[in-house]
């Protein structure tokens, strides 16, 4: 679980990224001009990338690493 920190923290910030781009919602001034906090899409957007792919990284490692010190023994 120690080795899949990053991966969740990210994935718990993209969650906290749309989220809060739902919650805060978007306007339309009188205007006419759309007020909205874009940045949250791109920014959720990526640390899911990161999440999965650090994830990817980690259990390939793990997995690959784990066989190569077993087939050693």
């Amino acid at each position: 679980m120690k080795k899949y920190l990053f991966s969740i923290v990210c994935a718990v910030l993209s969650v906290i990224c749309f989220t809060a781009y739902n919650v805060i919602g978007a306007k339309v001034l009188e205007d006419g001009r759309l007020v909205e906090p874009f940045y949250f899409i791109p920014i959720g957007f990526g640390f899911m990338l990161i999440a999965v792919i650090s994830f990817i990284v980690v259990f390939l490692s793990v997995k690959f690493l784990r066989n190569k010190t077993e087939d050693t023994k």
